[in-house]
């Protein structure tokens, strides 16, 4: 990776951005910046303003107000240059529908200076043997996986991923998400938008939450969990039922929460597994309550956002 003044290269900067639809501010005062080489996810409940501020950013949109830079240039004062050095995968994409998969990415190809062959980016997503198929003859994954080769059939150094993996199953959104890192340990860098928590906490070295056009949070999911007041979960199944008082009093400084919803069963929001846990044990131990079961359960990207927003994800 390139590095400038020992750090790695900003390949996209974004500064004050804001994009307003009439009345409505859809974009208000957006900044970050993204390095060379990692994937930067932009999560937010519908209407936050994730796929606006992408799209403003590719040169789809014109900002009303702030300053775009990707790759050293005005996104908007040199948007054919930016574009010949991009690739873009929309949330929803329309495909010619007689033109085999060989025919549309030859097409693509011809609106680049730079291109790949048809057979090469077909084998990157494991389609090499649909080459002379048509797009409505794939799978709902395949489909998915055919627009990510359409999206770097100029070899792009950045690449945008709007939503790139809803609608589809379990098995088929792993499959995706190999395939951006596999794309990613070539030295390209991605921004992706997603609304499943789990793939920007799987894949993102970085994430922004939205909210009302708005970035609340900024960080790595590490980073962002541990800033949780509590970032761990206590699951406890006890032997007989114990006074909820008593359980909070136990730690009162580590312990943040304590719900049961079965008299016997308990969860415990604690900011200190190692504060908490040795005192619980003791404190059952003198009551001669014993512990059928106990797990521990970190808190995750999710966790977060709910936190933030208050608002839940909906497919």
């Amino acid at each position: 990776m390139k590095r400038k003044g020992g750090a790695l290269e900003a390949v996209v900067e974004v500064e004050n951005l804001v994009r307003r639809y009439g009345p409505l501010t859809a974009v208000d005062g957006v900044s970050f910046t993204v390095r060379q080489g990692e994937i930067f996810g932009i999560v937010g409940p519908n209407g936050a303003g994730k796929t606006t501020t992408l799209e403003t950013i590719e040169g789809l949109q014109k900002p009303d107000e702030g300053v775009i830079k990707v790759l050293g240039l005005d996104s908007h004062r040199h948007t054919a240059a930016v574009k010949q050095r991009i690739g873009v995968q929309l949330q929803a994409s329309a495909y010619f529908d007689f033109l085999k998969l060989r025919e549309i990415l030859d097409l693509f190809g011809s609106f680049y200076h730079k291109r790949l062959p048809p057979e090469s980016l077909l084998a990157r997503v494991g389609l090499e043997e649909k080459i002379d198929s048509l797009v409505k003859e794939l799978s709902g994954g395949q489909q998915q996986r055919f627009s990510l080769a359409a999206s770097i059939v100029n070899d792009p150094e950045v690449l945008f991923l709007d939503e790139p993996t809803t609608g589809l199953d379990p098995q088929a959104r792993r499959s995706l998400w190999d395939l951006i890192s596999n794309i990613r340990a070539e030295d390209k860098t991605i921004i992706l938008t997603t609304h499943y928590m789990d793939e920007a906490q799987n894949l993102c070295d970085r994430v922004a939450i939205m909210d009302s056009g708005r970035i609340v949070a900024l960080d790595t999911p590490e980073k962002l969990i541990e800033g949780l007041e509590a970032p761990f979960q206590l699951h406890l199944k006890l032997s007989e039922p114990v006074d909820l008082p008593k359980l909070e009093g136990v730690a009162a400084q580590s312990i943040t929460k304590v719900e049961s919803d079965q008299g016997r069963e308990y969860r415990i929001q604690v900011s200190s597994v190692s504060d908490t846990l040795p005192r619980l044990l003791n404190n059952l131990a003198e009551t001669n309550v014993q512990i059928v079961d106990l797990s521990v359960d970190k808190a995750t990207l999710e966790d977060v956002f709910l936190a933030l927003t208050g608002k839940e994800l909906r497919d």
